[in-house]
């Protein structure tokens, strides 16, 4: 299982629990919501942040996956190249 789903099934479960027990709380109703309204800022900027992380891990992996295709892309060429001008050499000595 991947570590974005167990990310999202912890939030999912915190979130429940948060909701639950500020539901079942003997306060007044206003203050409730105003709780449930403040836990749920919470959890969102929490969201945001660790969206923010993975989007930022993809970034890098992406760019060094680029570089190294880049390179092995270079290093084809290069081959290519060199096995081109061997043929050729050994095709003008015939």
């Amino acid at each position: 299982m991947s570590s974005g789903k167990i990310l999202l099934g912890v939030l999912a479960g915190i979130a429940a629990g948060a909701l639950v027990g500020t539901l079942l709380a003997p306060e007044k109703g206003s203050d409730t919501r105003q709780k449930l309204v403040d836990k749920g800022e919470d959890y969102l900027e929490d969201l945001k942040s660790q969206l923010d992380e993975f989007v930022s891990g993809l970034k890098d992996k992406y760019a060094g996956k680029v570089s190294e295709a880049e390179d092995l892309m270079s290093k084809g060429k290069s081959k290519y190249n060199e096995a081109k001008n061997e043929f050729k050499n050994s095709v003008s000595e015939v």
